[in-house]
């Protein structure tokens, strides 16, 4: 099979995650605690992940300049597009909380856009760094992959329990998180083909800037569900999802 295709196959995969969440999310009504215990444990696994297998790689690549600019380029890109899908009502997209879904609806009636964006905004960042571990020609990084399907998962549960909260309709649902899963592999058969022959500076920028938004991510939309839920037991979580990803990048 062609690298490209092998790419896409692997994105799609980890895509397939936010989907498999979504179904459990709206047909198994899961205790909010455990949702966000979830939630935490997969923010931990995908720290560690962007920590040892896209910043660290980045700086062995290219040097700390790419990697600095990268990761805060990254990070302000998020920001501002987050802000901006905030305001149209998406700021709680991963929250399996009534009340506040509930003010997304308030802040805009027709949100079902926003949401959208939303997810596709959080997914894209990941699956371009699949299909980018594949240029090293070294196949697939296993862990990154498993780092993007475990965070995945808590991702589409809690959205999909959230969304179901807000009177959302599982034909939306399902679409929603079917069409992004599908996103993910077409964001990582793109990242292989638009930087096959780049250099080892452009990589290291690529990855960097997946990173920064990663993190950028993670703080704003899934450790506030995280912590919510689990309280004074989300950063042990985290740890044991860190440690667990970390295990796993050392023993691969």
């Amino acid at each position: 099979m062609p690298v490209a295709l092998q790419a896409g196959a692997w994105g799609l995969l980890s895509g397939s995650a936010l989907l498999i969440g979504a179904l459990v999310g709206w047909f198994l009504p899961l205790p909010r605690r455990l949702i966000a215990a979830i939630m935490a444990f997969g923010s931990g696994v995908l720290i560690s992940a962007l920590s040892f297998e896209l910043v660290d790689e980045a700086w062995r690549q290219g040097g700390f300049v790419p990697v600095a600019g990268g990761f805060l380029g990254g990070a302000a890109v998020y920001t501002v597009c987050n802000r901006l899908l905030s305001l149209w009502g998406a700021r709680h997209r991963k929250r399996s909380d009534k009340g506040l879904r509930d003010q997304n609806e308030q802040q805009n009636q027709e949100n079902g856009g926003a949401l959208a964006l939303g997810a596709l905004l959080d997914g894209i960042p990941e699956s371009i760094v699949i299909g980018v571990s594949l240029l090293r020609g070294e196949g697939v990084g296993l862990v990154a992959v498993a780092a993007v399907f475990l965070s995945n998962l808590p991702e589409g549960l809690s959205s999909a329990a959230g969304m179901k909260n807000e009177g959302k309709s599982a034909r939306f649902v399902f679409l929603l998180w079917g069409a992004i899963a599908l996103s993910a592999g077409l964001a990582a058969f793109a990242g292989y083909l638009l930087f096959a022959g780049a250099g080892g500076g452009s990589i290291a920028a690529v990855q960097a800037i997946a990173a920064g938004a990663i993190l950028a991510m993670i703080v704003d939309t899934m450790v506030p569900e995280a912590f919510e839920g689990t309280q004074d037991y989300a950063g042990m979580i985290a740890v044991a999802g860190f440690l667990t990803a970390f295990t796993l990048s050392r023993l691969g």
